[in-house]
């Protein structure tokens, strides 16, 4: 089933409105569907119509960069060394929890509100799981380890590298120390 495509102006207002919703995610206001209205000067059906909830707003800001990340764990697939196409990802990763607050947000949800974001997290999980796959046939990485484990394990480590540090270049820098510590611990 195709959709018709939108009005030239529903569209503006439609790309007005998740500008908004990424500068809010930016600054780490929570997103506020009337107050999205206002700051994008639309009416408050208008942003409704569009989003029902804040999380399918938030989920749309996010999948620039949940795309992006399926790209890279594609790229990461046809690497020939496996522990480094893994070390790769889940660097890349960690820089885009960390560089962007929609990603770390969705991907922590319980549950998402739009299909391609779930078609999106299936995806990543099932690639990441295939790359991690790879890494224990070629005996780089511990047996037990499985991608249900370091999945939520880059949201604690983003999660810390976030509350310890106030600007961008710390959090990075701590993100990567404690990626690294992670890794040290799975690494055969």
């Amino acid at each position: 089933m195709t959709t018709a495509p939108m009005r030239k102006d529903a569209a503006r207002n439609w790309q007005r409105i998740v500008d908004v919703g990424r500068q809010l995610v930016d600054d780490g206001v929570p997103l506020q569907l009337n107050d999205v209205a206002r700051l994008a000067k639309v009416g408050v059906a208008t942003v409704y119509r569009h989003f029902p909830t804040p999380e399918a707003l938030m989920e749309t800001v996010a999948t620039p960069g949940l795309e992006a990340l399926v790209a890279r764990a594609e790229q990461a697939l046809e690497e020939d060394d496996p522990w480094q196409a893994l070390t790769d990802f889940l660097d890349t990763t960690l820089d885009a929890q960390l560089t962007d607050p929609s990603i770390t947000a969705v991907r922590s949800a319980p549950e998402h509100v739009l299909p391609r974001t779930t078609e999106l997290a299936t995806t990543m999980d099932s690639l990441a799981g295939r790359m991690l796959e790879r890494a224990h046939a070629a005996g780089t990485v511990r047996g037990v380890v499985t991608w249900e484990d370091l999945r939520p394990l880059m949201c604690g480590i983003a999660y810390a590298a976030q509350v310890h540090a106030d600007d961008l270049e710390t959090r990075l820098d701590s993100g990567r120390r404690y990626l690294g510590v992670m890794l040290q611990g799975i690494r055969v």
